[in-house]
């Protein structure tokens, strides 16, 4: 569902993100998509971000340091479906849309970035896909995105046990490393690029920083920004959880909120807070 009302963060959580507004020129903002700014969806290629989040992006990002959505998503994904709209005041150094948890984002011409450690990787990729496709009962999607593959159970769960067993197999043949998530599992270039690397890179130079994620693969996010806390940044890390979540991602968070629609309240009163005290 892409509608409903947005839920605004309560006191509590509100006094936590106070500290993200004492300077907005360098405070970063990092949230993912799947699950955070889109709602989790049978048919993973349809997933859409909820109304109005490009135009919420679009205002943090005239204002706040950083803005970013760090994705397991292809960057070309991302730009396709969070453009902002054309305004010669958008600082677009700020706005960076970041996608294959680093591995490839979106250049200041519009062009998709894969890091050049990745490129040797592509046809390993292609191939793996091509075996795992050929080989994978009716209903299993195997979703190629360039640099990685991930095969999905969500619209088939008998499948799961085939799955891992099928992806297992192929990383011990290739040497792409095994990545779980909701209701599927990715194969990966083995690099050292994570969602907690880029956003230690995103915050350099910052005074405070917030993440919000919902998976697994944003956990090293919320280990960066809890290390960053701990060097002298204002941190906070938002869980958005449901009944899939596995347990350490909330854990690894300040604060949770249940629903996509929480994510948003919490950007919406950022930009909210920030254009009031402006």
């Amino acid at each position: 569902m892409r509608g409903g009302a947005e839920e605004p963060p309560g006191p509590e959580a509100q006094a936590l993100l106070a500290g993200l507004l004492v300077d907005p020129s360098t405070t970063a903002v990092v949230t993912d998509f799947d699950g955070t700014l889109a709602s989790i969806v049978e048919d993973p290629p349809s997933a859409r971000p909820l109304d109005g989040v490009p135009g919420l992006l679009h205002r943090l990002a005239q204002s706040f340091g950083v803005v970013a959505v760090v994705s397991g998503r292809p960057a070309s994904f991302l730009a396709e479906h969070l453009r902002v709209p054309s305004d010669a005041t958008l600082p677009t150094d700020r706005l960076h849309l970041i996608g294959l948890y680093g591995l490839e984002s979106i250049g200041p011409d519009g062009s998709v970035v894969l890091v050049e450690a990745a490129a040797a990787w592509l046809p390993v990729v292609a191939e793996t896909a091509g075996r795992i496709r050929a080989a994978a009962p009716d209903g299993v999607l195997v979703e190629v995105k360039g640099a990685a593959v991930t095969v999905h159970w969500r619209p088939f769960p008998e499948a799961e046990g085939w799955i891992l067993d099928q992806v297992a197999e192929e990383s011990s043949k290739t040497g792409l490393t095994v990545h779980l998530a909701r209701r599927s599992v990715e194969l990966r270039p083995p690099l050292s690029i994570d969602k907690g690397t880029v956003l230690r890179r995103l915050t350099d130079g910052c005074t405070a920083a917030c993440f919000l994620g919902d998976d697994v693969g944003d956990i090293p996010a919320f280990v960066e920004l809890a290390r960053r806390g701990a060097e002298g940044l204002a941190t906070v890390g938002v869980a958005v959880i449901d009944e899939e979540t596995d347990p350490e991602v909330a854990a690894s968070a300040d604060l949770s909120v249940t629903s996509p629609h929480g994510a948003v309240g919490v950007l919406t009163w950022l930009a909210a807070q920030n254009s009031s005290e402006g």
